[in-house]
């Protein structure tokens, strides 16, 4: 039998009706979190929701209820190292990773072991981080889903000031010396003042989510570690050169953000085009988290979204 594992409810963000979360063990014992969200009514298919580096489950209750309100049992998860997943260094603030392969094991569990109470069809939502690992998942032969849609997904990123060839290859060197574990420079993790964000412009989200991680401490998690950036790099790198992409047979939607700092929506628009049945929807004024993004523009999203379930996982009739 699971065992059931807290979800972290606060007054802008109450726990929704009927949630519940269990632990699970990754393919190297690494204890994971995922939760279940279900409709009022029958269900016309599943949603399964991958969240972007640093995000818990808890910052999808709102999109875990619109997915209900269509009428999906939904599949939330926290990878490993991070959420109240186990972390992979001793100081639990560091984003680290060693490739992608752990995160894709993690992945096919998480499915293997709900997919009895996943009815059919499919369909996979990824964020940032969370939708380059989906995407590079189905390039690696995951076969259950029937469609997906990617938001503002990790197919690039802006480096700064450090050019990107300086920034990759410092990456793969100290990764390649033992450094991995070493955090990236970068200015100290706190919470950001919402006038300074880069991420949305929806004070009321923005404050909820922060809200969150003071409720529950252990939710946060800090800037990345040369091992996370190499990950990185490398899982983008397949998904723009390897074979997988093309071979990916059901429809993908790639949805990116107008004015997206952390993600290279060139490259998104690039991979978008060597699947073969793409869609690349791009939203004006967008930061990157569209999903936690004014009504306005995730009313974009929406749309991308109900089109796509349209054709994949249509209603039944009345």
């Amino acid at each position: 039998m699971a065992e059931a594992a807290p979800l972290v409810g606060t007054a802008e963000a109450p726990v929704p009706e009927g949630a519940a979360a269990e632990w699970f063990r990754g393919a190297d014992g690494v204890r994971l979190r995922a939760a279940l969200f279900a409709p009022v009514r029958g269900a016309r298919g599943s949603v399964v929701i991958s969240g972007g580096r640093t995000e818990p489950i808890e910052k999808y209750f709102e999109v875990a209820g619109r997915l209900t309100a269509r009428g999906f049992v939904v599949l939330v998860h926290d990878w490993r190292g991070q959420g109240l997943a186990d972390r992979l260094l001793p100081d639990r603030n560091r984003g680290h990773a060693v490739g992608h392969g752990d995160f894709l094991s993690d992945y096919a569990i998480l499915l293997n072991g709900f997919e009895s109470r996943l009815p059919r069809p499919w369909i996979a939502l990824g964020h940032s981080m969370g939708g380059c690992l989906t995407l590079l998942a189905l390039a690696e032969g995951e076969t259950r889903f029937a469609g997906a849609i990617l938001s503002a997904p990790m197919l690039g990123l802006h480096t700064g000031t450090v050019p990107r060839p300086v920034a990759r290859l410092l990456a793969r060197l100290l990764t390649g010396l033992g450094q991995g574990a070493r955090p990236v420079p970068g200015p100290p993790a706190a919470i950001t003042p919402f006038e300074i964000n880069v991420v949305t412009h929806d004070r009321a989200r923005y404050e909820r989510n922060e809200a969150q991680v003071r409720a529950c401490p252990d939710l946060a998690l800090g800037s990345p570690t040369w091992g996370w950036l190499a990950f990185a790099f490398s899982a983008m790198a397949i998904l723009a050169r390897g074979p997988g992409v093309p071979r990916i047979a059901h429809p993908v939607t790639v949805v990116a953000a107008g004015e997206d700092l952390i993600v290279d929506n060139a490259a998104l628009r690039a991979v978008a085009a060597r699947l073969a049945q793409g869609r690349f929807a791009e939203v004006s004024g967008a930061y990157h988290e569209l999903l936690q993004e004014t009504d306005d523009v995730q009313a974009v999203f929406w749309r991308e979204f109900d089109d796509l379930a349209g054709r994949v996982a249509p209603e039944a009739p009345a």
